[in-house]
């Protein structure tokens, strides 16, 4: 039992590892330069002599390699690397850098690459003497150096690379590398072709991809399966060189695949002939094809996969579109083949008939030759079309109408001649018959507008699209419009109005637009319609208006409008309006070109004053002032004499005196308010000696304020006498005894309940 058990064990181990290695292709070390060649040529069409490897002086840096089960795009092919040829295969779980210090680099790959410093070079070189003028090998480069991820951007810089090297033997010439970008010269190395990663993208297209753990080799990435092509001489020898190596240092190894039997040797008969390279045959053009070689036997031509009856000769003569083969036998086993397909330009041809409005009936009027150019194109890309009154000149492309949009033919139902030629100067001829109609057409009703965008100057805008229904009104079904600001340009099909729904005038007060009618190329009539805009025209300014209290007011719209309507509730519809509240009233008015216009009254309340708090600041010296706060609806300004009025109300620097205060409402609502007032001060000294001058001491115009009371005192804070406002005064004695010359002090307890103190001097 155990022992079955093992088998069976040993069993599934195998077959896991059959199947885990055909993922990978595989690598034999072990043949031989003679091998690798034949295994790489493997074609009669050449002759192969002096082949040469060189690589790892320690294990083999070269191999045959064959796919297997595994999805590498070569069944089999040789491998030239920079480490070890048996670490070639997958899975992708190491890092190859196997070549030595000592294993040196090539000075061909060198200059090659433009590059230097290289090492681990292995190279396989050969003559060979090619049969045919054309050779081809098809390639892979792969390299350890394609990195997702990098720890030092100099790692970028390095830039492993491979050489197709090819020249005629024995030559001193430079070597020409056939291992480049397609369609360019630049070199196939790791900095040329490279996908998205952790180093600059270059060439993408080319790049064939980072590889997973589990790819068929074992190398980071990949280019897509290149081609090394060159034309040669048949017969001749040459020298081939193929070379890789790493560049910089001995890290991160490279390979190159090369496509077992992949060296093609084939016969050149030049590009295809293609008309999406603007290149097919015009009509009737030949086109000659050489197979010719001196090596040659036989030669047979096919068309289209059959053979051409008795075609043997080295040149074949084109005369019809497409897919054309050659085979070539060169001596006993040697057959190349050649091939390219020719085509031929098909340009397009239809003759055109041109109808257009002829409004006076002569046959004669003025044509746009290009829309039946457009119509035969079908506005196809890279064409050329002119236009010709004669045919001779239109075959030979001289004498063409130099203004086609705008052409007036001279004879009616006129041909004239549109030549269409490409890029390689076919061409075809179409020719286009000029005829006219002379339907009639009934002018639409005008189109009318106010002029209500706030510029007032002539120009509005218009929907033109009114006018449809009343232009095809009774004209044959089918019929569209398109509208122009000129004649000439709805004859020439020209500058149409893009948006006819919403056309903003470009003339002043009165424009006439034209519609074309017509159906497709073919112009039925022109209409013309009439765009009038009218001005609202009146000066129409907003007004202030005084109310002065409730007295009523009139608010006039003015007359010679046909209607009136007021913003007011319920509406009111009359020129003329009465109002007894402030606010603001429109008015709109309609004139009769039917256009609006608004007009807005502002009505202000105002009055007179009904009365003011008139504040004195007084007992100063010359700053006295009189603070005015007036009581009313009204604008105010105020005045002391009743003729210089002031807008503030406060007045300064008043000396003590009786004043006359008015308030005046700047509206002009009643007359002015006015009230009197005091502005007071004491004497700093009187002298009672007898003289009849000052002999009391006393407050000018404090008789007006009879209940204020004046307490003077002496300079020890006595009483000395007391009077009432409206009272004589003080006449210096106390008890009818006369008091000393000296200061004294005062206080006035005013009827508002200030209190006034300070000092004055009796003087004898």
């Amino acid at each position: 039992m155990k022992t079955l058990y093992s088998y069976y064990s040993a069993l599934i181990l195998l077959m896991f590892t059959a199947s885990a290695s055909a993922q990978y292709i595989q690598v034999n070390d072990t043949y031989t330069a003679q091998q690798l060649v034949q295994a790489l040529v493997g074609s009669s069409c050449a002759q192969v002599s002096n082949i040469i490897i060189n690589g790892s002086p320690d294990t083999s840096s070269y191999g045959y390699f064959t796919a297997g089960a595994s999805s590498f795009p070569f069944a089999n092919g040789i491998v030239l690397s920079t480490g070890y040829a048996r670490s070639a295969p997958g899975p992708n779980n190491s890092l190859l850098s196997e070549g030595s210090t000592a294993w040196l680099g090539d000075n061909d790959l060198e200059a090659a690459l433009n590059v230097n410093n290289t090492i681990n070079a292995t190279v396989l070189e050969f003559d060979f003497v090619p049969f045919t003028d054309r050779i081809s090998f098809d390639y892979i480069f792969s390299s350890e150096q394609y990195l997702t991820s990098v720890s030092s951007q100099a790692q970028c810089n390095y830039t492993d690379g491979f050489a197709f090297l090819l020249k005629e033997a024995g030559s001193t010439a430079a070597y020409q590398n056939l291992a480049v970008v397609p369609g360019t010269n630049i070199p196939v190395k790791v900095n040329t072709v490279r996908g998205v990663g952790a180093c600059p993208t270059a060439n993408e297209q080319y790049f064939g991809g980072f590889n997973g753990s589990n790819h068929p080799t074992n190398y980071n990435g990949q280019t897509v399966v290149l081609k090394a092509q060159s034309n040669v001489t048949a017969g001749t020898l040459y020298h081939i060189k193929l070379v890789v190596a790493d560049q910089g240092n001995n890290l991160y190894d490279s390979a190159i695949f090369l496509g077992g039997g992949s060296f093609n040797a084939s016969t050149t008969l030049g590009p295809d002939v293609l008309n999406a390279n603007n290149d097919g045959l015009c009509a009737g053009e030949t086109l000659t094809l050489n197979a010719f070689s001196t090596l040659a036997t036989n030669y047979q031509w096919f068309l289209n996969s059959s053979p051409l009856p008795g075609e043997n000769n080295a040149t074949y003569v084109v005369t019809s579109e497409g897919d054309y083969r050659v085979e070539v036998t060169l001596g006993a086993t040697c057959t190349s083949e050649g091939s390219i397909r020719v085509e031929y330009a098909v340009l397009p041809a239809s003759n055109q008939v041109l109808l257009q409005c002829d409004e006076d009936g002569d046959g004669l009027t003025t044509f746009n030759l290009t829309t039946a150019g457009n119509a035969i194109t079908a506005n196809e890309q890279g064409l050329a079309v002119t236009y010709y009154t004669d045919l001779i000149d239109a075959n030979a492309g001289t004498g063409f109408i130099t203004d086609p949009e705008a052409f007036e033919n001279t004879t009616p139902g006129q041909v004239v001649y549109a030549r269409v030629e490409n890029v390689r100067t076919c061409y075809t001829i179409s020719e286009i018959t000029l005829q006219t109609s002379a339907n009639g057409v009934t002018n639409p009703m005008p189109l009318q507008e106010c002029d209500e965008d706030g510029t007032d100057d002539g120009l509005t805008s218009f929907d033109l699209t009114q006018r449809d229904a009343e232009i095809l009104q009774g004209l044959p079904a089918n019929l569209q419009l398109q509208y122009f600001t000129s004649r000439e340009d709805a004859l020439q099909v020209v500058n149409p109005i893009p948006n006819p729904a919403n056309f903003t005038t470009t003339v002043q007060n009165t424009q006439t637009v034209y519609a074309r009618i017509f159906n497709g190329s073919e112009c039925y009539g022109i209409a013309e319609l009439q765009l009038n805009v009218f001005s609202f025209g009146t000066s129409f300014d907003d007004e202030e208006v005084i109310l002065c209290g409730t007295t009523p007011i009139q608010l006039s719209a003015g007359s010679g409008f046909s209607s009136y309507s007021w913003n007011t509730s319920p509406v009111q519809t009359t020129e003329t309006i009465t109002v007894t509240a402030p606010g603001e009233y429109t008015v709109t008015v309609t004139n009769a070109n039917n256009c609006t216009g608004q007009k807005t009254f502002t009505v202000v309340q105002s009055g007179a004053a009904t009365g003011a708090l008139i504040r004195v600041d007084d007992f100063m010296g010359n700053r006295n002032s009189i603070t005015v706060t007036a009581e009313g609806a009204g604008d105010y300004e105020y005045s002391l004499d009743g003729i210089t009025y002031q807008d503030t109300p406060v007045f300064e620097n008043l000396l003590s005196g009786e004043y006359t205060v008015y308030i005046n409402d700047k509206n002009g609502c009643g007359p002015p308010y006015s009230d009197t007032v005091f502005v007071l001060d004491y004497p700093k000294f009187f002298t009672p000696n007898g003289d009849g001058v000052n002999e009391t001491w006393r407050i000018p115009y404090l008789n007006f304020y009879p209940e204020s009371i004046v307490t003077i005192y002496d300079r020890y804070g006595k009483i000395v006498a007391s009077f009432r406002g409206n009272e004589a005064g003080w006449d210096g004695k106390f008890k009818n005894k006369v008091l000393p010359s000296t200061d004294y002090w005062f206080a006035i307890q005013l009827i508002n309940g200030k209190i006034i103190t300070g000092h004055f001097a009796m003087v004898r």
